[in-house]
């Protein structure tokens, strides 16, 4: 959490304690982090893809501003850019 505040402060610029939710994802972009301060303390929310990728800005792009829609549409799998899902994943639980 400390060092997704520090990235939010340092990298994006911003306030990690403005409430705003600030999202990170992985060099492969499999896992996604959101931090979010909230009253007295961090939030940090995480999903890993078994399959897929999320759809992220090119290089250069470090710092976008989405709506809670377009967060909402990212997580379930949409690339917000060009509003194409990824396919859905049934597996099985063993044991």
């Amino acid at each position: 959490m400390d060092g997704l505040a520090l990235l939010a402060r340092d990298v994006v610029q911003q306030d990690p304690f403005s409430g705003a939710a600030f999202v990170f994802t992985n060099r492969g972009r499999t896992k996604l982090k959101i931090l979010v301060w909230d009253r007295n303390g961090f939030v940090v929310w995480y999903k890993r893809l078994e399959r897929d990728r999320f759809a992220w800005p090119r290089a250069g792009e470090e710092v976008l501003t989405l709506s809670h829609q377009q967060l909402g549409w990212l997580l379930d799998g949409y690339d917000v850019w060009r509003m194409k899902p990824h396919a859905s994943l049934q597996l099985a639980v063993c044991g």
